[in-house]
């Protein structure tokens, strides 16, 4: 087993946050009425990998929502408004991107890490308008998840252990990654231009085009449309989607991705979850989570889930992978903490003839908000 204890003592002062109230929401209003708002996260945790012969420990963050700074900055126009955001991840290394064989900088940041540098015109009429690096109209269509325990366990599997490679029964390194083997889809960021119609009870079309802006030598660009559903059907809360996005590669072949997902909520707090999706090079799968949220304890909620993943021809015609995951997140409220662990078994074969063994990973962390 091998363990990364660099940062053990930053871990340690994290957890200690627990005991510290939070850091209270802040808007600065300048005489002209515009407000400035900043806000982020600090997100870290250990990943553990067994491959079925070995087990590799890190300190990291968290790639399923890596820690990020930002702001926006607004200004009213009568019953419009416009608004400048800026994001960016610190660009401490993640969950996936330690592997066996490799294991990065503790810090790295470089323009990749820009999440958003864009401009935000919503009109009462006509909808909103995007120019700038930011999310395409699908991303996070593929993704909705009401059960509280994303943080934990989510469709996207390789956030979590991704750059691991699986083991074969001679005990070797296969090369196949579970990145690669359990992979989901979804939208993605870019240099882009995105137009979203008004809401129409609860339900939203977008459309978008794009460039990769932020990574050197890489002239992809992007085309995407989406179509969402977000409100209450009595008590329940739901949340639904379907997206497709094409995305032009010169040199090689264009890639096509259809996705979607619905997440439904009701009063009890009972929960579920379903996301699937196809990719025209290939690659399908189907993701199912059940989750339960319920107030235990005072210090905030505690949310419990169990998922399935099934996909097929992500990395070979005819390979097969599968995955059942654990998640519980315990909030704290008064310090804006989410603590978290989530818990998953791999599974994969292909005909290659080559039997695999099976693996499981766990995170265990915590995001703190501001």
């Amino acid at each position: 087993m091998t363990h990364s204890r660099r940062l053990i003592p930053l871990f340690a002062g994290l957890t200690s946050l627990v005991a510290v109230p939070a850091v209270a929401d802040t808007v600065y209003t300048s005489p002209g009425g515009a407000t400035f708002t900043p806000y982020g996260h600090l997100n870290f945790g250990i990943t553990s990998f067994d491959d079925g012969e070995d087990e590799t420990s890190q300190f990291t963050g968290s790639s399923t929502s890596t820690s990020r700074l930002g702001f926006r900055l607004s200004q009213q126009f009568g019953e419009d408004e416009l608004t400048f955001r800026f994001e960016t991840s610190i660009g401490f290394a993640s969950s996936d991107d330690f592997s066996q064989t490799s294991e990065p900088d503790d810090f790295d940041w470089g323009r990749s890490n820009l999440r958003h540098v864009d401009l935000i015109y919503e009109t009462s009429r006509f909808g909103t308008f995007y120019l700038g690096q930011g999310s395409m109209a699908s991303d996070g269509i593929g993704q909705f998840d009401s059960s509280g325990t994303s943080l934990a366990t989510s469709v996207g599997i390789g956030d979590v252990a991704g750059g691991f490679e699986l083991r074969d029964t001679t005990g070797a390194l296969s090369g196949i990654e579970i990145g690669d083997a359990f992979d989901a889809f979804d939208g993605t960021r870019a240099g882009r231009i995105r137009y979203d119609t008004p809401e129409f009870n609860g339900f939203t079309l977008s459309i978008a085009a794009g460039e990769n802006l932020v990574r050197e030598n890489n002239d992809d660009e992007f085309y995407d449309i989406a179509f969402s559903y977000e409100g209450d059907i009595g008590t329940t809360e739901v949340s639904a989607g379907i997206g497709y996005a094409v995305r032009e590669r010169p040199g090689s072949e264009d890639r096509e991705d259809t996705f979607g997902s619905v997440a439904v909520k009701l009063q009890s707090g009972l929960n579920f979850a379903f996301s699937t999706g196809d990719r025209n090079t290939g690659g399908d799968y189907i993701y199912a989570k059940v989750g339960y949220e319920t107030d235990w304890f005072d210090v905030g909620s505690t949310a419990l889930s169990l998922d399935y993943f099934s996909g097929s021809d992500a990395v070979s015609d005819g390979d097969d992978a599968e995955s059942f995951g654990i998640g519980v997140v315990q909030d704290f409220d008064r310090q804006d903490i989410e603590a978290y662990f989530g818990y998953r078994d791999y599974s994969y074969s292909d005909t290659s003839g080559t039997q695999y063994q099976d693996a499981s990973s766990y995170i265990i962390g915590a995001r703190w908000s501001f």
